[in-house]
């Protein structure tokens, strides 16, 4: 069983992707009621055309009625009226349907998104969510649509039978029979049909993965020359799609040769039997018409009927890799301690303290300029998810460990910023400053720009911080994105604010700017930059050098230079042995 959030009730539930299925049914139950109710009016209507006609036929041209034709005419404008107008309301009802499930579908992707938070780019691929948002909640919605027009076409064949069956036993037993073979020739092809798309959808993620990386990381793959290397899996990944699409192909042309066949071949029978029995002088030739519209009509929603189990099938492939989806939990439980007292408008934890790892000994005194210099990347990046608590470790926070607090608690609290973090399109202002300007003043702003030597980007800027941005700052050097990140994590403005290596792409000077303003900007808070850079260790209250994931030395910067493994790491020497 799969377990995800419900919309509704916002506590857990759960679904297979049958059930899931039926619960947006029920969600949507009032469309999806009306839906069906107008698509059976409307087949219904159109259902009795060809016994208006028959008996305009047989009573009014042959009979020569003249009261008797003009009635049936009548008749046949009403029904052509009817079958018009709820037509129309049909698809506005299939229409809503369709639209809903699609959003409900994307508001429940977009909470579980949120939800797993650090988890979701580890469990999930980039190209499996950019498909579940685009083509797996349209092919949801349109099964859910497919009901008004698959229970008319039920309510058809079913009306048609019966009046076939009072006019004709034969013929209406030959329909009756025909169509339960049909239905079964069509479903032999459903499986094979199922487990094709299932492959295509799979392949279909895999390549949208892949694109997305190559977009993401096209400029690095130009530095390094590895655009050959790239095309060329994406190549081969694409041509296995398009084996998996031509396999799909083969069955979906069947599917579509059988729903012609069939349907075709009943026609042929039942007029064939028709002629039969008019010749027999057992029916007359105005039901003969009849008989021969019934069973050009009966087409119609029998190619109903098969495409709405096309749609069906695709909607339980599209809802079981939803539900695989929602099915997924964080790696992270959010603690349940108690809500802290609030001082000075600012609600702080009790007491004060360091944020301390006891795993490596690192230690980090409050409202104070820390930097932590370790000799392998992988150490920063651990330490960084640690004290930001995206991964579960011992850490305490002023004596309480940061898994006994909400999670939503930590995050507000503890902000840790890296050079992965993307920025967003949209006005450059809003990027820098997601709760909006203060009110009357954009000092504090202005003041996070300086101090992250980023105001000559938005200078350069034509409308300066009204101008908009591209998703992932995709128009902005390396260098410029990583000072508007910095910006972005100032004005946040965290109780405890870790850097991950904030000034690896920018020049000496910049990098000498940001450090003698960074210290001054987070005064009285704490601060803990992960860097090798000496010019930032240079400005940092203490210094701790990690190696092989343990504090081994503490101190300031120039103390630290007389041990050779620190002065290896941050001068970039040679450790003499």
């Amino acid at each position: 069983m799969r377990r995800f959030p419900d919309p509704e009730s916002g506590t857990p539930d759960h679904r297979s992707p049958t059930s899931y299925l039926l619960w947006l049914a029920r969600n949507l139950g009032h469309s999806i009621f009306l839906g069906v109710l107008w698509g059976i009016l409307c087949v219904l209507a159109q259902a009795l055309v060809p016994a208006a006609i028959g008996a305009a036929i047989d009573t009014g041209i042959i009979d020569r009625d003249r009261r008797a034709l003009l009635m049936w005419g009548g008749a046949l404008l009403v029904l052509g009226v009817v079958q018009a107008t709820s037509g129309i309301l049909r698809d506005r009802c299939t229409l809503t349907t369709r639209l809903g499930a699609s959003y409900r579908t994307m508001q429940l992707i977009t909470r579980q998104t949120a939800t797993l938070g650090a988890t979701l780019p580890k469990r999930v691929a980039k190209g499996e969510i950019v498909n579940a948002g685009v083509a797996d909640i349209d092919r949801i919605g349109e099964a859910l649509a497919g009901t008004a027009r698959g229970s008319g076409a039920v309510v058809a064949i079913a009306a048609i039978a019966a009046i076939m069956l009072d006019a004709s036993w034969r013929l209406g037993v030959v329909v009756l029979a025909g169509v339960p073979l049909m239905v079964w020739a069509v479903a032999l092809l459903i499986r094979p049909l199922h487990r094709r798309q299932e492959r295509l959808r799979e392949h279909q993620a895999e390549l949208t993965g892949r694109a997305v990386d190559i977009v993401s990381g096209l400029r690095v793959l130009r530095g390094i020359g590895g655009e050959e290397a790239f095309a060329e899996r994406y190549r081969a990944d694409s041509q296995r799609l398009r084996g998996a699409g031509v396999a799909l192909a083969r069955v979906d042309a069947l599917f579509g040769a059988v729903k012609v066949l069939l349907p075709g071949l009943l026609t042929c029978v039942v007029v064939w039997l028709g002629a039969r029995d008019v010749a027999g002088g057992r029916i007359g030739a105005g039901q003969l018409v009849a008989f021969y519209g019934y069973a050009v009509y009966l087409v119609d929603p029998l190619r109903r009927l098969t495409d709405a189990a096309g749609q069906l099938t695709r909607g339980h492939v599209a809802a079981r890799r939803v539900t695989d989806f929602l099915a997924l939990t964080p790696e992270l439980s959010s603690g349940t301690g108690l809500p802290r007292p609030r001082t000075a408008g600012k609600d702080r934890l009790p007491g004060g303290g360091p944020l301390t790892d006891p795993d490596s000994g690192l230690a980090v005194a409050a409202g104070r300029f820390t930097a932590v210099a370790c000799a392998s990347p992988a150490d920063a990046a651990t330490l960084a998810d640690r004290l930001g608590r995206y991964t579960d470790s011992a850490v305490t926070w002023q004596g309480v460990p940061l898994a006994d607090l909400p999670l939503e608690e930590v995050r507000r609290r503890i902000l840790v910023a890296t050079n992965d973090d993307l920025l967003f399109a949209g006005p450059l202002g809003d990027e820098l400053d997601p709760a909006g300007p203060r009110p009357g003043s954009r000092e504090p702003l202005e003041r996070a720009l300086d101090t992250a030597s980023a105001r000559d980007i938005v200078e350069a800027l034509p409308d300066g911080l009204n101008a908009v941005i591209a998703a992932s700052g995709r128009d902005l050097s390396g260098g410029q994105q990583q000072r508007l990140r910095l910006v972005r994590a100032l004005m946040a403005d965290p109780e405890v604010l870790v850097l991950a290596e904030p000034t690896s792409a920018v020049d000496a000077h910049t990098e000498a700017r940001v450090a003698r303003g960074l210290g001054a900007h987070r005064a009285g808070r704490t601060t803990v930059v992960f860097t090798t850079s000496p010019i930032l260790l240079d400005r940092a209250d203490h210094v701790v050098y990690v190696e092989s994931a343990k504090a081994v030395a503490q101190g300031t910067h120039g103390e630290l230079l007389d041990d050779p493994r620190y002065r290896a790491v941050v001068a970039r020497e040679e450790e003499v042995l």
